[in-house]
């Protein structure tokens, strides 16, 4: 059974750091995309960072370039997110999400099917 769980998540000061996990089971991550999403109050999901094919290219969207980075470890399994310098406007659930190569490069909601149940980010002074 393909699982997604995330972890990571919390309340951190503006221009603090927090680095979110997504632990992978029942497929290999090697073989798949798998991207970044959050969800703010009042405001659609959007795709925030994705490794979108096996070569590993990766995509940001602007808000965050400079400031993320995604990455994976094979032998965990596991998807990572660093984020550097928080803002408030990072705010929201971050989700992650998995779905068989190819996808679109644009890291788009509904080029995935199964997604983790998210992890909390809170940016507040």
């Amino acid at each position: 059974q393909v699982q997604l769980v995330e972890s990571g998540g919390g309340l951190v000061q503006p221009g603090g750091s927090l680095r979110l996990s997504c632990a992978a089971s029942g497929f290999t991550l090697d073989y798949y995309a798998i991207g970044w999403f959050r969800q703010a109050p009042g405001r659609e999901r959007e795709g925030v960072s994705c490794i979108t094919s096996i070569d590993g290219s990766t995509y940001y969207t602007d808000s965050v370039k400079g400031r993320f980075t995604i990455s994976r470890d094979t032998v965990k399994n596991t998807v990572f997110l660093q984020m550097n310098n928080l803002k408030p406007e990072d705010t929201g659930v971050y989700y992650c999400a998995t779905d068989p190569p190819p996808v679109r490069p644009m890291c788009l909601v509904e080029d995935f099917r199964t997604w983790g149940r998210g992890t909390q980010v809170t940016v507040a002074p």
